[in-house]
């Protein structure tokens, strides 16, 4: 895959400075300037927001995207008429609303779905309705093994794999303990894949399972330093893995050992969270560009959420990637006949049909293929917590490991490197 340049040295992440910042108009699908007053081509979208977590900034970024296309003439014409359910991380309930977005309510297409209670439930399902989702939140293994769910987020077994490459040919590291979900979806999945990579370079690695349910992350975090490692790999939601560092930094254990993580630290609020006595020892993978790092389509990202969402609207990597989906979905549709905007088949054709969309909130190329898998984002860049915000220290770069062989393979029948 060819790699975008990347963006380095340190950036602010204040949430003033964001909020404050003035965009231009934004720029959405055909530009028209004028609304959209045709029959409505109908698409799909779920979330999840519960105790688990929120994760509906992706469908939130989705949805403002739609809107700002449907001000700027819809597609051909017509506007997208989006509609959303929240599974409220129950598999049942997310059953319930494939089965009404999709089989009731007709959608042509399910795009920025953020939940991988869903993404579990219904992966077959999209198999067997011959419908695509085009998701921006997933962190299991259905969402990047199964042919009708392709997204523009990393996963956690990408993004665990860009933090563990960066410590091992940066940080020295030999031995990591990676602490997960136990979940065999995601946790395990992921976090043996760290293991598998640490062995292929000759190090070792192991896994330290929380309870989803009940998490003990004191008890974790002891079964991690008991394997002998001399990295932590915090392979958790944002709010485990800062309880993870307090339990650490009650130890005084920050020095002993490299502490890593995956994209959900890379927060606006972590570096406030973590204090001062963290500052310039977390290192994590940014599976998108840094928030506000001013490309086109980073300022366009925000432009359309201050223009079209709603004022608390996540401004987020999930926020970034559901704006990421819905541009590549609304691009592709208009590239279609516009006779096979209803078709489900010509609509899911098309979207199989992409390859070598760029945007510089993206490290490489987005494609979708006609394959049994899809992991079209596997490049990030690695950054470090710092006082006041984060700093890159690695702009994009290929993640190095076996797990993507097949994937490099598709890219290269599509030309894409």
């Amino acid at each position: 895959m060819k790699l975008r340049n990347g963006l380095a040295g340190a950036f602010a992440l204040g949430l003033g400075m964001i909020a404050g910042a003035a965009f231009a108009a934004p720029s959405c699908g055909a530009n028209t300037g004028q609304a959209a007053t045709g029959a409505p081509i109908i698409v799909g979208g779920i979330f999840s927001n519960g105790a688990p977590g929120d994760w509906s900034s992706s469908t939130d970024a989705a949805a403002a995207y739609f809107a700002c296309v449907n001000a700027n003439g819809g597609i051909g014409g017509r506007p997208i008429e989006y509609h959303v359910e929240d599974d409220q991380w129950n598999p049942e309930a997310a059953a319930a609303a494939a089965a009404k977005l999709v089989n009731d309510q007709k959608a042509v297409a399910m795009v920025g779905n953020g939940s991988f209670t869903e993404m579990a439930v219904n992966a077959q399902t999209y198999v067997d309705q011959g419908i695509m989702a085009m998701a921006s939140a997933c962190a299991i293994s259905e969402c990047f093994e199964t042919p009708n769910l392709v997204s523009t987020n990393q996963g956690p077994l990408a993004s665990n794999l860009g933090a563990a490459q960066y410590a091992q040919e940066e940080l020295g590291s030999k031995n990591v303990a990676c602490i997960g979900l136990n979940i065999p979806n995601n946790g395990i999945w992921s976090c043996q894949a760290v293991i598998d990579y640490m062995t292929s370079k000759g190090g070792t690695g192991s896994m330290a399972m929380l309870n989803p349910g009940a998490p003990d992350v004191n008890s974790a975090l002891l079964e991690a330093v008991a394997s002998g490692a001399d990295t932590i790999l915090m392979n958790l939601p944002a709010g485990l893995a800062l309880a993870v560092l307090k339990a650490a930094q009650e130890q005084d254990l920050r020095d002993a050992y490299t502490w890593i993580a995956p994209t959900p630290l890379y927060d606006l609020s972590v570096p406030d969270a973590v204090g001062e006595y963290w500052h310039g020892k977390i290192w994590v993978n940014a599976e998108l560009a840094p928030i506000n790092q001013g490309g086109p389509d980073g300022q366009n990202w925000l432009a359309v959420l201050d223009a079209f969402g709603k004022a608390d609207d996540p401004r987020d990597t999930f926020s970034q990637a559901g704006y990421l989906s819905a541009q590549f979905f609304v691009k592709a549709l208009l590239e279609m006949d516009p006779a096979g905007l209803d078709d489900r088949a010509a609509v899911t054709a098309a979207i199989k049909g992409i390859k070598g969309y760029t945007s510089d909130l993206m490290c490489g190329p987005y494609y979708v293929g006609d394959a049994a898998f899809h992991q079209p984002n596997h490049a990030g860049q690695m950054v470090k917590v710092v006082a006041g915000g984060f700093e890159v220290v690695r702009p994009c770069y290929e993640y190095d490991s076996a797990y993507f062989d097949r994937h490099k393979e598709v890219e290269k029948a599509l030309g894409l490197n």
